[in-house]
């Protein structure tokens, strides 16, 4: 980087909160997903204040900027794939206060989405976004990228539950959008559209998130099926039957051989499929309806199932669920998690497609997931160095996406669309919906400074997955 421009870097952040150096650089260069890029240097802030200036400063010298939290995001969305600097949010401050009697928390984003379960959960209070990394993701990351995880079914996304924000924008404004009243209906609403932007809009300094009061009880059922498509017929019959679960997640065969190798749990590794399946509510009618989930489970052609009788054995059960990324990050050197995601009734038609696909191009095709808002998980277990591999990845990974929309479906449900899918984005969108999208980061973000290279695909691009 130019002398003169990192002396007035240097004049915004104190020196210990600026990373130069060849190793600190790299360390922040990938994230969950794959691939690797140099950014020039890394910031650490500690101050909204700090943030403005430095946006200020990268437009006036055009300079790219890339937030960043946990680097947990399975699309790219933090990588510097343009260089510039990296904004590590990870280190701002950490602030987060729970209002009871509001039902709200006001947050930094550097606090770990966990840390915001346990403090609601501690005053009689619930935050039902859960994504699988909450333990080690922080809430800036999960808001931007709109990440949910299993409990979307019955109470929506993240984006329900953020009501405000501060905000720093593209052009080094500090704004605050949103509030901390329930109905606001004041103007355009920018608190949605920041949310889920990928970083691209803006970067958060603070959030108020709306709690609910937690439920008073909750059972959880662990069901195993002989064959994949039951387990989909099954999700749809449950639902049908007038029963909400809190959640429904799915794991094939390979996801619960890969658990069993990796941290034993006790599954059934000759089931094609599990489900595990989450009621929650007044305990009488928790009671009733998980017993009928049994019920319908069995009907659809389970194998046995198993109801947690205490909190024990529901922490058991959800564990396994948790561990199926990081054992399946064991079987190859190259992991690429999409997140297809189809309407619930399409969820058996979806899994014949993806079945297909992995047979087609004889890979190691996985699948788990939130089924029960059809937000799937095929992840292809890869190495990229194999190029003879990686050229059919990039063919299944096109027809994945291919066979989500013609059923209805969409791109992403919650891992966003960072680098891996950008080129995929007019086949759900259109032309005319991409570019009204574009038009919009134009007018935010006219000199492209805000983590430029996401969403949408550079001219001719047509590759996810090859380099």
């Amino acid at each position: 980087m130019d002398p003169r421009i990192l002396r007035e870097i240097e004049a915004i952040f104190p020196g210990d909160r600026i990373l130069t150096g060849l190793g600190d650089r790299y360390t922040y260069g990938f994230d969950a997903s794959f691939g690797q890029y140099l950014p020039e240097l890394v910031v650490q802030p500690q101050s909204v204040e700090q943030i403005a200036g430095l946006v200020r400063l990268a437009n006036e010298h055009l300079i790219p900027l890339y937030p960043r939290g946990s680097a947990t995001s399975l699309s790219g969305g933090p990588l510097p794939v343009k260089g510039g600097i990296v904004i590590d949010m990870s280190q701002y401050p950490k602030r987060l206060d729970v209002d009871r009697e509001n039902l709200l928390a006001v947050v930094t984003p550097s606090v770990i989405t966990a840390e915001i379960h346990r403090a609601a959960e501690s005053v009689g209070l619930f935050y039902p976004p859960d994504p699988s990394s909450s333990h080690v993701s922080t809430i800036g990351g999960n808001l931007l990228e709109n990440s949910s995880g299993p409990k979307g079914l019955k109470y929506g996304t993240t984006k329900e539950y953020v009501i405000g924000m501060e905000v720093v924008t593209p052009t080094g404004e500090v704004i605050r959008v949103g509030g901390k009243t329930v109905k606001n209906v004041t103007g355009y609403d920018l608190t949605r559209l920041i949310v889920g932007s990928e970083g691209t809009l803006g970067i958060v300094t603070e959030a108020i998130l709306r709690l609910i009061p937690k439920p008073p009880a909750r059972r959880t059922l662990l069901a195993h099926f002989p064959r994949l498509k039951d387990a989909g017929y099954a999700i749809t019959r449950i639902l049908s039957s007038g029963i909400l679960p809190a959640a429904m997640e799915l794991m094939d065969n390979a996801c619960i051989r890969a658990v069993e190798s990796y941290r034993p749990h006790g599954l059934p590794t000759d089931a094609e499929a599990i489900l595990i399946i989450e009621v929650d509510g007044h305990p009488s009618a928790v009671d009733e309806e998980i017993r009928r989930c049994e019920e319908l489970c069995i009907v659809q052609g389970a194998g046995g199932c198993k109801v947690a009788e205490n909190e024990d054995e529901r922490e058991k059960i959800w564990m396994s669920r948790k561990m199926v990324s990081p054992a399946i990050t064991r079987m190859g050197p190259t992991k690429i998690s999409e997140d297809a995601t189809v309407p619930r009734e399409k969820i058996p038609e979806m899994m014949e497609h993806l079945k297909r696909i992995k047979e087609k191009y004889r890979l190691q095709l996985v699948v788990f997931g939130h089924a029960g808002d059809g937000n799937l998980h095929p992840n292809i277990i890869t190495d990229e160095r194999n190029r003879e591999e990686m050229e059919r990845v990039e063919k299944a990974v096109g027809e994945i996406f291919e066979a989500a929309v013609s059923l209805g479906g969409t791109l992403s449900g919650e891992h966003g669309i960072g680098i891996l899918k950008a080129p995929y984005m007019e086949m759900e969108l259109g032309r005319e919906g991409v570019m009204m999208m574009k038009k919009i980061k134009e007018a935010w973000d006219p000199n492209n400074i805000l983590n430029p290279g996401k969403i949408f695909p550079a001219p001719g691009q047509t590759k996810v997955v090859l380099r």
